[in-house]
C-alpha cells in the first residue's frame, strides 16, 4: 500500500470509536476529515480524536479529496453532501474510494428517495464497501457494489467488562439506554412494561429525563452506565425503523454484553440483524413495535433467572471477539485490496 494516507471523511469521532480509529492508524496511515454536524451517537464528538485530522465543512470536502496526496478515500453515510463531495474528489484525484456504510435498508424521506440513483451510483463504483455487519454488506451488494468487507462494530472490551461492584439482594431490573428519539423505541418499552406487570420489577432509563413509570436518570457518563449494566438483569434495545432512520448497529448490546447481561433487542438493531444478538444463544430478538412479544420476553427472564445468566455469559463470550483490532484489521485488508487494485473509484 502507498505510504500516502488514507482520506478518512466522517461527521465526528465519539469517545466509543476513538479506540478503532487508533487500531486503524496503526495500521494504515490516516488522515481524517471532520464535518461536525448532526450525530446519531449518545455522546458528541472528541475535540482531539487522537490521530491526524482536519476540521472541514461538507462543501470543502471535495476540494480535499480532489487535489490528490491519498492513497485512498473513504467516507462514511452521515452528513448532507459529504458523501457525493468525497466520492467526486476521488474521481478527480484518481484515487479508489471506498464507501464505509451503515445502510442496511431503503429509507424513505423525500431527500432520500431523490438520493437514491446517486447511492446506487456510489455502491456501484466503490472499489469496496466496508460495512457494520452482513446485513449491511447485503445491503450493499444488492445496490451493485463490487466487492463488500465487514468491519465489526466494536466498544472498547477492556473497558466495559472491568468488574463493578454490586449491591445484594435487589429487584429484577431492566435498562434502557439511548437517546430521547422516536426510533429508540422507548414509547414501545414503556408500553411492553406496563403489560408485563412484573411486581417488584424496576424499569432504568439511562440518557432521558422525566418518564412517568421508571427510574429515568439521565444522561450518565460512561463508567456510570456500566455500573447501570452490572446491575442490570437485561437490557433492552426496541429500535424501529423509520422513514429517515434504521439503527445501524447499536453499540449498547456490546457493552451490556461486555457486563454479561441477557440483552432484548428488536429485529430492527443492527447487532440482531448483523449477527451479535442471536435469539435464544445469548438474547431474544422480538419484532419492532410489538409490545406485546416484548412484555412476553420480559416476562421469560424475570421468570427465568437460570435462563438469563446463561444468557448474559454465552453474551460475553460472543462479543469477546468484536474488538478494535478485529475492526481495523478489517478495514487494513480492504484498504490494501482497494489500493492494490488501483481501481479510480
Amino acid at each position: 500500500m502507498s505510504a500516502a494516507p488514507v482520506l478518512f471523511v466522517t461527521n465526528h469521532v465519539p469517545p466509543d470509536r476513538a479506540g478503532a480509529f487508533a487500531a486503524l492508524h496503526a495500521r494504515v496511515p490516516l488522515r481524517l476529515a471532520l464535518f461536525g454536524g448532526r450525530s446519531h451517537h449518545a455522546t458528541a464528538g472528541l475535540g482531539d480524536p487522537g490521530v491526524p485530522f482536519t476540521a472541514v465543512s461538507q462543501r470543502e470536502v471535495h476540494a480535499l479529496a480532489g487535489r490528490g496526496g491519498h492513497a485512498a478515500v473513504v467516507c462514511g453515510t452521515a452528513g448532507r453532501v459529504a458523501l457525493p463531495a468525497a466520492f467526486a474528489g476521488a474521481r478527480r484525484a484518481r484515487v479508489p474510494f471506498v464507501l464505509w456504510s451503515a445502510l442496511w435498508g431503503d429509507l424513505t424521506t423525500p431527500p432520500h428517495v431523490a438520493a437514491r440513483p446517486l447511492l446506487r451510483r456510489v455502491h456501484r463504483d466503490s472499489a469496496v464497501v466496508v460495512g457494520y455487519g452482513p446485513h449491511v454488506t447485503a445491503y450493499a451488494l444488492g445496490l451493485g457494489a463490487r466487492a463488500v468487507a465487514v468491519a465489526p462494530q466494536a466498544v472498547d472490551n477492556a473497558f466495559w467488562s472491568a468488574p463493578v461492584a454490586t449491591d445484594g439482594e435487589r429487584p429484577f431490573t431492566a435498562v434502557w439506554v439511548g437517546r430521547d428519539a422516536p426510533e429508540k423505541g422507548l414509547s414501545v418499552l414503556l408500553d411492553a412494561w406496563r403489560e408485563a406487570a412484573l411486581p417488584g420489577a424496576e424499569l432504568v432509563l439511562v440518557g432521558v429525563d422525566g418518564i412517568d413509570g421508571a427510574t429515568a436518570v439521565g444522561p450518565r457518563a460512561a463508567a456510570e452506565v456500566r455500573n447501570f449494566y452490572a446491575r442490570a438483569d437485561v437490557v433492552v434495545i426496541p429500535s424501529l425503523a423509520s422513514r429517515r432512520f434504521r439503527e445501524p448497529w447499536g453499540l449498547v448490546a456490546n457493552e451490556a454484553m461486555n457486563q454479561q447481561v441477557a440483552v432484548i433487542a428488536s429485529d430492527q438493531v443492527g447487532a440482531a440483524a448483523g449477527g451479535l444478538v442471536r435469539h435464544r444463544r445469548n438474547g431474544l430478538v422480538v419484532p419492532a413495535g410489538d409490545a406485546g412479544a416484548l412484555a412476553a420476553a420480559l416476562r421469560d427472564l424475570h421468570d427465568d433467572p437460570a435462563r438469563r445468566a446463561a444468557l448474559g455469559a454465552q453474551g460475553a463470550r460472543d462479543v469477546a471477539a468484536y474488538t478494535y483490532d478485529a475492526w481495523a484489521d478489517a478495514f487494513a485488508a480492504a484498504l490494501r485490496d482497494a489500493t492494490a487494485a488501483r481501481s479510480p473509484c
